[in-house]
C-alpha cells in the first residue's frame, strides 16, 4: 500500500479541522440588537406544582394597592432589562421582590431595582414567583429555574455564565436566600437546555431579608409559605442560615437596627454563618429605616437624603471588589 508523506497527512488534517472549528464557533453578540426589555415565560409548558387553596379558590392573578403589588401569580414569568452602553458589564442578577410570600412589591422592589442596575451596566432580571397559595418548594423552584434560564442564556445575551446573581427584599430575601443555599445541579443528559447548567447564583443581596423560619421570623411569610403547621424538618431545612455552607456565594445583606417587620437578627444569623464557613460576607447597618425601604428612604426626594439611601452605593463598590463588574 502507498503511504503518504507525514506532511500530507498533516495538510489534509488542517483542512479538514478548520472548517470544523469556523462551523462551530459562535457568532458575537451585539448587545445593541438586544432590546431594551422583554418578558418570557419561566417554565415552556405548564408550570410545575399545585396551589393549596385554604378558603375561596381559585383566584386569578391581580394587581392591588398603590404602585404595582401583584397577588395570586399562576404564571412565573421573567421582565428582562438588558444593559446597554458603554458601561455594560457582562453581569445579570435575578431580582426577587418582597411581600411576604403573599404579593410582590413589583414597583419599588423590582423595577426600579432593574434599572438601577442597568444605570450600573448590569442585566436586571426580575422574577415575578409563585406565592400564596402556592407553598414550599414552588418559589424555590421557580427561583432556581430563573437563575439556569439566564444562565443558559448567556451566549445569546452576551453575559457572562460565572457573573450571575440573586437579589431580594424581605421575603424575596428570603428566597435569595433559599437560591445561595439550595441548588439545582446541571443535569447535563436533559433534553432541556435551560436544566444543563446549575442554579447557583455566583453572589447575592439580600435587603432586609427573612432568613430564619425560626422564632424570630416574620410570621406571615413562615405561613404563606410553610403552612400553619410546618413539621420541624421543613422548619429547619428553610431556616437558610441553618443551610450555609462552603458553597454558599459571597453574600452582601443590608439592615436596619429599627426593622420591627424582620428582626435584624435574621441578617445577623446569615453572616455569622458565612463567616463560620469562610465565605465573604458583609452587612450594611442602618440605626434607623425600618422596613420596605427599596433603594432608599429618599430615592423619590432630591432635597432630602436619608441613611438607607447609601446602600445602593456601597453595593456597587462590593460588586467591584468580588469581581461581578470586571
Amino acid at each position: 500500500m502507498n503511504m503518504l508523506p507525514v506532511s500530507c497527512w498533516l495538510i489534509a488534517l488542517v483542512l479538514v479541522v478548520v472548517p470544523l472549528s469556523g462551523c462551530l464557533a459562535a457568532p458575537a453578540v451585539d448587545p445593541a440588537t438586544l432590546p431594551d426589555q422583554r418578558q418570557l415565560k419561566l417554565y415552556p409548558g405548564d408550570p410545575p406544582g399545585e396551589p393549596n387553596w385554604e378558603k375561596d379558590g381559585p383566584v386569578p392573578e391581580m394587581q392591588v394597592g398603590p404602585g404595582t403589588r401583584v397577588r395570586f401569580v399562576h404564571e412565573p414569568v421573567l421582565d428582562v432589562y438588558h444593559a446597554k452602553g458603554e458601561n455594560r458589564t457582562g453581569a445579570a442578577v435575578v431580582i426577587c421582590p418582597g411581600g411576604g410570600y403573599g404579593m410582590l412589591a413589583y414597583d419599588h422592589e423590582g423595577h426600579e431595582i432593574a434599572r438601577w442596575l442597568n444605570d450600573n451596566g448590569i442585566t436586571g432580571v426580575i422574577l415575578r414567583y409563585r406565592m400564596f397559595p402556592y407553598r414550599h418548594p414552588v418559589p424555590m423552584m421557580d427561583v432556581q429555574r430563573a437563575l439556569q434560564t439566564v444562565r443558559a442564556s448567556a451566549e445569546k445575551w452576551a453575559l457572562d455564565a460565572d457573573r450571575i446573581g440573586v437579589l431580594g427584599f424581605s421575603a424575596g430575601g428570603h428566597l435569595a436566600s433559599t437560591a445561595a443555599t439550595h441548588f439545582a445541579k446541571a443535569d447535563t443528559k436533559s433534553a432541556d437546555p435551560v436544566e444543563r447548567v446549575s442554579s447557583r447564583p455566583n453572589f447575592a443581596v439580600l435587603v432586609y431579608p427573612v432568613v430564619t423560619m425560626r422564632g424570630w421570623t416574620h410570621g406571615g411569610s413562615k405561613r404563606n409559605l410553610l403552612g400553619k403547621e410546618p413539621s420541624d424538618e421543613l422548619v429547619a431545612l428553610m431556616s437558610n442560615e441553618e443551610q450555609v455552607d462552603a458553597n454558599t456565594p459571597p453574600t452582601f445583606l443590608v439592615h436596619s437596627k429599627d426593622d420591627k417587620a424582620v428582626p435584624i437578627k435574621n441578617s445577623e444569623a446569615f453572616l455569622a454563618a458565612l463567616n463560620k464557613h469562610n465565605v465573604p460576607g458583609e452587612l450594611m447597618v442602618f440605626e434607623a429605616g425600618g422596613h420596605g425601604y427599596g433603594l432608599g428612604r429618599g430615592r423619590n426626594d432630591a432635597d432630602k437624603t436619608h441613611e438607607t439611601d447609601a446602600w445602593p452605593r456601597r453595593c456597587i463598590e462590593w460588586f467591584g471588589e468580588q469581581g461581578v463588574l470586571d
